[in-house]
Parts: structure tokens; sequence; C-alpha cells
């Protein structure tokens, strides 16, 4: 059996709120009586790009298990490389692959520099390519990144979703062990498909999305801010089923829900 964590959306922004919810979230994790296989963060690490946001996060987004984390569109790519990763700053897209015992996870940069909807680059295309076809056809990959590349039916995340998606699944077409897509960005848990393959988000830790049934005349927050953050966890039987349960985080500490503050955006 294979464990992967998923979170999401973390928005540090050197304020406690992101601080103290994250930090809930990821010593719930080092906490399990169990090793995982991954932790991924798909995007928004920081809330505006900022040197401090990626030190606060380089300190906070640590892990006792593997962890893999990925721009979002309030990442600056440059610095998301030099604050987070410790690497040189450069201006292209920020892939990674982590290889696990019996799986691939392939994390791609969906961000689009200047903009709020994402979009991969060829360049990113060409190196999942590559993952694929390196990857044994018995192993399966999971491909992450941060904008979901199908309509969630919630209007403000739909209009700045991963577009050009069409490219994405013409190559997921010619890799079978291809077994799921997981990303953030809609601050909501939802499960849907995508390419014949299953569509996972993580749920946000930083706010969780109002659904548009939820604030029927249009009026009131985009976000709660009183929700706590969560965690996905996706499991690989033996058999090769892929299976996702969602798991509220409570900051022990303070004996509740990780909690409340300031608005944040997706």
């Amino acid at each position: 059996m294979i464990v992967i964590a998923h979170l999401s959306d973390v928005h540090f922004d050197t304020g406690r709120r992101a601080a103290d919810r994250t930090r809930a979230v990821m010593a719930y994790l080092d906490e399990l009586p169990y090793d995982l296989d991954a932790v991924l963060v798909s995007g928004d690490i920081a809330d505006r790009g900022l040197a401090e946001e990626y030190a606060e996060a380089r300190a906070l987004l640590t892990s006792r298990h593997p962890l893999v984390v990925c721009p979002g569109n309030h990442d600056e790519r440059g610095a998301f490389r030099e604050g987070l990763l410790g690497r040189r700053a450069e201006p292209g897209p920020v892939n990674q692959v982590l290889r696990g015992a019996g799986f691939v996870l392939a994390v791609c940069d969906s961000s689009v520099p200047g903009k709020d909807e994402g979009r991969l680059e060829e360049e990113t295309l060409g190196w999942l390519e590559g993952v694929l076809h390196e990857t044994p056809s018995d192993t399966p990959v999971l491909v992450a990144f941060h904008h979901p590349p199908v309509e969630l039916h919630i209007p403000y995340v739909d209009g700045i979703r991963q577009f050009g998606e069409e490219r994405l699944a013409e190559l997921a077409g010619r890799y079978p062990h291809l077994t799921a897509f997981l990303c953030g960005h809609a601050h909501t848990a939802a499960a849907t498909t995508f390419a014949g393959r299953p569509l996972l988000v993580a749920p946000g830790v930083v706010s969780t999305t109002v659904l548009p049934w939820e604030r029927p005349d249009g009026s009131g927050p985009y976000v709660h801010l009183d929700e706590p953050p969560a965690v996905a966890f996706h499991v690989l039987g033996a058999d090769g089923r892929l299976t996702t349960h969602y798991r509220v985080v409570v900051d022990r500490s303070a004996g509740r829900p990780a909690g409340p503050g300031a608005g944040v955006r997706a």
C-alpha cells in the first residue's frame, strides 16, 4: 500500500494565521504512526511571492516523510527556487519528480508568470513525457500541478483554471500507467475526472472556498475563514486502485481547529 498526503494553498504571508495552520497540518503528518510514501504541497506556497515568505515556508514545510512542492499562481519562480528549494533563481518552469518504491510522482509547474490562470508550457509537457517514457509501464505515475484542468463549477475558480488542457489529455492517452492527476488552487476538497483518470483536488490549508449553492444570492464572502485546514490521503492499493480520504486537522496545541483570520484569494 502506497500512501501520499496532499495539502495545498498554504499562502505564507509572514503572519501568524497561515503559519499556525500549516504548522498544525505538518505536525499532524509527522505524528502519524505510519511512514508516508510522500507529502505533496500543490502550490500557492507564498501569498505575494516574497523572499521572506519563502524563508518562512522553508522553515515550516519540513517533514520526516519525503516532501515535494510545486508553485501556484501566487508564487514567483525565481524566489521559489532560491528561497524554498535552495537553488539558483531562474525564470523557467519548476518541474520535479519523486520516484518512490512502486510509484512515481511527477510534479509540474502550471503557473503562468503574472497571471492567475494556469497552463503547462511546452517545456513542461516535454519533461512530463520524458518521465512517463522512462517509467516502466507497470509502475503507476501520479501527475500533480496547481491548477485544475477542468471546470469545478465554482465560477471564480473556473475563470482561472488550467487552460490548454487538450495537450495534456492527448499526452495522457499515450501512457496508460498515468494513474491520476492531483491539484489544488480551488481551496476545497473535490473529486472529478480528466482524460479518463481521477482528478483529485486537495482542500485549502489557509481557507475554504464557499460553494455557489452556499451563497445563492451571490452575496457574502468567497471563502470560509473559520473552517479548519484539511489534507487528502491518496492510497494506491496492490491492485492498482486509487482511493482518497480527506481529513480535517485540529490544532492540538489549541484544542480546536486551526484558527480564523483575514481573507485570502485563490
